[in-house]
Order: structure tokens, then C-alpha cells, then sequence
């Protein structure tokens, strides 16, 4: 009973007031990371194997697939050489002192261990591996969030589905500037629009580099609208089949990055 009302105070403390624990949360965190990450191990092992074993048919669709989509990434590919020489042609005739190329810290997905923040992942890299408060995380198809918390053995990222996550977002193509903000629920809100926008479905959403916390260009999803005209994004990264993470760790100068915004000229990746 005593241990009982203990986990009730400490759960309202952590729920009205998360900064009171936090000391307490993050050592906690650094202490069971390892133990998560065994336990979650076999998990793991199992859903591996069972993705192995789903068959020829399967297979053979795959490879079907991805024959199609080698042949669109040779097409990207191509298109992508030609912007960047475009682009390496007028930061040339701009005079532009571009930033070193950005560097990403790889980090394993081992849990999310629970706290007041509804959508957090736990990752196996912390403050000796260069992981920071702030810091961008992308999974190998688009943005995922930020690092809220950085311990010595482990960090937390808050998801961009979060309803305290707010991202500074442009849709290409559009030059329409919003805020991406979570709901708690798979498909972010665009807010923050102008009141006469005409976005439509499909268009590409990236980060803006307003703010300075993430760097602009970084790929997020795509717009879809409801039937009541509110647009939503569908994210690149499916959130629910995390295995590993890249965080950024290097943060630009801001009037480098503002510079670039204000010149409309996207930063290099």
C-alpha cells in the first residue's frame, strides 16, 4: 500500500510539473537503458524472423518492387546531380559561404520507457557520443523530432507527432510558411496558415530553418486535406517501425542559416 501511494505522488509530481523529476527520470533512464535494451533484444530477434519467413511470393513481390524503385532513384539521382550543379553555379555567382556538410550521430531505438511526454522513443547514445538537447533526428526517410533529454547511456527524442511538438515548416513549391504541430495522433497539423493559402494533396512539406533549431530542407512529409479543408502531413518516417535514428550534431550558426533563409537560397545538406 505504502509503495502504491509513493508511485501515485511521484506519478502526479511528473504529470502536473515534468521538470521537478527530471533529474530523477534522466538517472533512472541511464540506469535501465542496458536492461531495456537485453529485454528488447529477443523482441527484436523474433520480429526479424518472422519477417524472414513470410515467403517466396512475398520475396519475389519485394524484389518486383524494388526493381521499380531502383529505376525512380536512378531517375532522382540524375535529377539530383543536375540541381546540385545548378546550385554550386549560383552560390558561385552569389559569393555564399556555404556551411560544412552536416555529420550525424547513429543511435539504436531500445524503448520508450514512459513518462508525461504521450510520444517519446528512448535511444541507446547519450552525452559521450555528442547527443544534445535540441538536436534534429531523422530516420532514413524523414524527420522524426527533437532530443528533449540527454543522459550518459541513453537519450529521449520527442516525435514529431507529440502535442508538444511545434516545428517550423515551407511547403515547397508554395513559399507557404506553418508551424507542424502534433496531436497526439499519426498526421501532424499544418497551423499557422495564411488565411488564403490554396495548398492542395501531395505537395512536399520540409523544415523552414526558421528559429534556427532545425536546419532548412529537411524532408517531413506530405499535405493531405480532411473534408473540412484542414491540412494535415502524412510523415516520410513511419514512427512505428523505428530501429535506428540519425541525430545532427552540428548546429549552425544562426546568422549563416538566417542568411540563407532570408537570400531564399536552400542550405546544403
Amino acid at each position: 500500500m505504502l509503495f502504491t501511494f509513493g508511485g501515485l505522488v511521484l506519478f502526479s509530481f511528473s504529470a502536473f510539473n515534468p521538470a521537478t523529476l527530471q533529474g530523477v527520470r534522466l538517472t533512472t533512464t541511464d540506469l535501465l537503458a542496458p536492461a531495456i535494451a537485453v529485454v528488447n533484444q529477443p523482441f527484436q530477434m523474433a520480429a526479424e524472423y518472422i519477417g524472414a519467413a513470410t515467403g517466396i511470393a512475398q520475396l519475389q513481390t519485394e524484389v518486383t518492387h524494388l526493381r521499380q524503385e531502383n529505376a525512380r532513384l536512378r531517375e532522382w539521382h540524375d535529377a539530383a546531380l543536375t540541381l546540385q550543379s545548378e546550385n554550386k553555379r549560383l552560390a558561385d555567382l552569389l559569393k555564399l559561404q556555404l556551411p560544412a556538410p552536416t555529420g550525424y550521430i547513429s543511435a539504436r531505438v531500445i524503448s520508450d520507457a514512459g513518462n508525461s511526454f504521450a510520444q517519446s522513443i528512448l535511444v541507446l547514445a547519450g552525452q559521450p557520443q555528442g547527443i544534445v538537447k535540441s538536436q534534429a533526428v531523422l530516420s532514413g526517410d524523414g524527420l522524426v523530432g527533437r532530443v528533449i533529454e540527454s543522459g550518459d547511456k541513453a537519450s529521449r527524442i520527442l516525435l514529431l507527432t507529440d502535442i508538444n511538438s511545434r516545428v517550423p515548416v515551407i511547403v515547397e513549391g508554395t513559399e507557404t510558411r506553418a508551424i507542424l504541430a502534433g496531436q497526439n495522433h499519426p498526421y501532424p497539423l499544418l497551423d499557422h496558415l495564411p488565411p488564403d493559402h490554396k495548398l492542395q494533396a501531395g505537395q512536399r512539406v520540409v523544415t523552414s530553418g526558421n528559429g534556427g533549431m532545425f536546419l532548412p530542407g529537411l524532408p517531413v512529409g506530405r499535405t493531405f486535406l480532411d473534408e473540412h479543408g484542414q491540412v494535415y502531413v502524412q510523415l516520410y518516417a513511419d514512427l512505428d517501425a523505428l530501429s535506428y535514428v540519425r541525430i545532427i550534431d552540428k548546429v549552425l550558426d544562426k546568422g549563416i542559416l538566417q542568411g540563407q533563409i532570408t537570400q531564399g537560397v536552400p542550405a546544403s545538406k
